[in-house]
């Protein structure tokens, strides 16, 4: 009888792909005051409370008046001025005009207004030298912006500076966004080194947690949780309880491989994670693991510093993308040629950091997982699929584009 356990297949990046959307749900929207939803995606469909402008206002500097009183004496007499902002309505008669200033409302009675240049005034009376001037000229109309009632922004709508100001010049001062998950990221390891402090023997520099704060900065993302802990199995127990007792989503770097002290996939497992898959066909991060307990998302990046902010772009970036409602979540992908030969093992999809311009993209040196000189200086990441093997100058390769 053959007892041998089998070793599951590893997935290819896209399986692992479509695992992790499957897994991923739309956050239920919160509101936020309106200056702080730039850049987040609005959760409802917004209708207009009011017409906007609520009056017909002044679109210039001039002066206001009824036009076909005009037209009948030429001459017209000032009998006021409004002002933006004007507390107290006027009324003028059709042989009346009144100075009046952009954003103003129209007098009573007024219904076309004429810019200061084409006009003279003598005596207290108005010329007006305009033979192009039409009934309504220069007049903003009760709802020309919207009307109470019309759609304002759809449910998924960007917000823009520009659709902020939108909202906010119809009176809203709060509104609907799907929210950024709840983020703790927890690094692992008994040879990092705190920054700033002398390296001992065995050590390293810890980094990955400064390139995951500053990754979710970028995608406006703040604050995060950041968590340390040995390479000690109860230790990360803890840890991990502490983490899933508020995150909405636990990112891990290290100890997610197969070495004596790669603890994270058994810790979680007893705390109650369920694994979705362990290990990729990919290079650089083929240990990635990503597993769920309930609505919580886990995942274990590697902990070679190349190899955390490529699977971080890679699965978590989407994935965030996805919670919060983008409809583009992934990083922008285009095809261009390459810029020289290059050669690989078949098997495992490759991401390889590359710098593109608009002759086409080339393969940076300094491709190590625990390299990041070349991450530093890079702009894109260039996908070669897993049957790829020798690819040749000006081949048309796919490139997804790093977020600046």
């Amino acid at each position: 009888m053959n007892n041998k356990k089998e070793t599951p297949a590893m997935l290819s990046v896209a399986e692992a792909k479509e695992l992790i959307s499957a897994n991923t749900l739309l956050g239920s929207p919160v509101a936020v005051p309106l200056e702080h939803s730039l850049a987040k995606i609005l959760g409802s469909t917004i209708y207009a409370s009011q017409s906007i402008p609520a009056y017909e206002q002044s679109a210039m500097d001039g002066y206001a008046f009824q036009f076909d009183g005009w037209k009948q004496q030429s001459v017209l007499e000032i009998a006021g001025e409004m002002a933006a902002g004007a507390a107290a309505p006027l009324s003028i008669t059709a042989a009346q005009t009144a100075r009046i200033f952009t954003g103003a409302p129209l007098p009573a009675g007024a219904d076309t207004v004429v810019m200061q240049e084409k006009v003279r005034v003598q005596d207290n009376q108005l010329i007006i030298d305009d033979d192009e001037l039409q009934k309504g000229s220069n007049v903003r109309s009760v709802g020309s912006e919207i009307r109470a009632g019309e759609l304002a922004l759809p449910q998924g709508s960007l917000l823009t500076p520009a659709a902020i100001g939108f909202l906010a010049g119809m009176g809203i001062h709060e509104v609907p966004v799907y929210p950024a998950p709840a983020i703790t990221v927890i690094v692992t390891g008994n040879e990092l080194q705190t920054p700033g402090k002398p390296l001992q023997y065995g050590q390293v520099y810890e980094s990955n947690s400064f390139t995951l704060r500053t990754a979710l900065q970028q995608m406006q993302i703040s604050p995060v949780s950041f968590l340390t802990v040995e390479d000690d199995f109860d230790k990360l127990l803890h840890t991990i309880a502490q983490a899933l007792s508020s995150a909405d989503m636990v990112l891990l770097t290290g100890g997610v491989s197969v070495g004596n002290y790669d603890y994270v996939a058994r810790a979680l497992e007893v705390c109650g994670v369920t694994p979705v898959f362990h290990k990729l066909k990919q290079k650089p991060g083929k240990p990635l693991y990503f597993g769920t307990r309930d609505q919580q998302l886990v995942f274990g990046l590697p902990g070679n510093p190349s190899s955390v902010l490529t699977c971080f772009y890679e699965y978590v970036y989407p994935c965030i993308r996805e919670q919060m409602g983008y409809a583009e979540t992934t990083l922008s992908a285009v095809h261009l040629p390459l810029l020289h030969d290059f050669s690989k093992r078949a098997g495992l999809t490759h991401f390889l950091k590359g710098y593109w311009s608009e002759e086409g993209v080339k393969v940076l040196q300094a491709q190590e997982s625990y390299r990041m000189q070349s991450f530093a200086v890079c702009n894109c990441l260039i996908v070669l699929p897993e049957d790829v093997t020798d690819l040749h100058k000006g081949q048309s390769v796919e490139v997804h584009l790093l977020p600046h």
